[in-house]
């Protein structure tokens, strides 16, 4: 996803203990689940869907981030009932695990990328993007996903921080009310230049709505790198309670631009192993947004490094990384 205007980071607050229900399972310190590897669709975005899931399987990918928009798995489609089926025998007939990502840059409006977000001053406008997430969250359900990953967006430039923090909780209450119905957890990912930015953003998000069982993290690997205080490895010690999904990418302090593994400043062994070390069973799915032009190769590189890494991450140092302490910035840009 691509924000739209710089943030800078901000202190993370060490989180309070998880309840048992919250708190992940604790694995075996001699023999930790592998961790599982996917590709997002939004990377593959000049594939058919059927295409692309039969890519994934063959390359050996574990699953997929499912991105609903009108080239792939459309929310808005007269015929989505059989369109989900229809995905879902692909999935079980391939092996392939899925998370459903919400990130779509033109599904609601033509004319505005991301836009509603749930953050708008018209009711009406935050309502449609509460919908989508609702639908979302049934599509999740039916297909057997892990997670419904969505953000906060921004909000318009007028808006007091404590009003835009009332409309994000108050439009995702009827989200968190169908996640709960389904079973399926709704995972909020910290976004650069959005409201909820930062870990500490996505904490003061659920001490607002009481810790609700189904509300969890997205924690994307590369905007760690690029704006929180804490190196990678140490986030994702941090977010283990209410990690419900994973995003990776290779990405550089202050700069917001997903970028292919190999080319940042990610040390990515010891961040696998901080993934594998507090149990997370979720699926990594590589974020290459921009790089669908050349989907199939990035797809074909990816997996390989990321296997190498994990295979590497026992023996990797487990050492913050220094960074300078500077702002994020838009996808795409520089910091001076």
């Amino acid at each position: 996803m691509t924000p739209q205007r710089p943030m800078a980071p901000a202190p993370l607050s060490a989180p309070a203990s998880p309840s048992p229900r919250s708190a992940p399972s604790s694995p075996s310190p001699l023999a930790p689940a592998p961790l599982r590897f996917g590709y997002g669709t939004n990377g593959l975005a000049d594939l058919r869907l059927d295409d692309a899931l039969s890519l994934l399987a063959d390359l050996g990918y574990d699953g997929v981030g499912l991105t609903l928009d009108h080239m792939h798995l459309d929310p808005f489609a007269p015929d989505l009932p059989a369109r989900v089926a229809h995905v879902a025998r692909r999935l079980d007939s391939l092996s392939l695990g899925v998370t459903v990502e919400t990130g779509a840059r033109y599904v609601l409006d033509p004319r505005r990328k991301h836009g509603p977000s749930l953050l708008e001053h018209d009711p009406g406008d935050r309502a449609r993007r509460a919908d989508l997430l609702v639908r979302a969250v049934g599509i999740a359900a039916d297909l057997g996903a892990h997670a419904v990953h969505c953000f906060s967006g921004v909000p318009p430039a007028d808006t007091p921080p404590d009003a835009a923090w009332d409309r994000l909780a108050d439009a995702l209450a009827p989200v968190l009310d169908a996640a709960t119905r389904a079973g399926v957890p709704l995972a909020v990912e910290p976004e650069p230049g959005h409201l909820l930015a930062t870990l500490d953003d996505f904490h003061r998000l659920r001490h607002a709505l009481g810790d609700p069982d189904h509300l969890g993290l997205t924690l994307d690997l590369g905007h760690c790198q690029c704006l929180e205080p804490l190196p990678p490895a140490d986030c994702v010690r941090a977010a283990a309670p209410w990690l419900r999904h994973v995003q990776i990418e290779d990405m550089r302090r202050g700069v917001h631009e997903h970028l292919p593994f190999g080319t940042g400043e990610i040390d990515f062994p010891p961040v696998l192993a901080a993934l594998a070390a507090v149990g997370y069973q979720g699926l990594t799915v590589v974020e290459l947004p921009r790089h669908s032009h050349e989907g199939p190769r990035q797809a074909e590189l990816s997996l390989p490094f990321l296997r190498d890494a994990a295979a590497r991450a026992s023996a990797a140092p487990v050492a913050a990384a220094p960074h300078a302490d500077r702002p994020a910035v838009p996808e795409g840009s520089r910091t001076p």
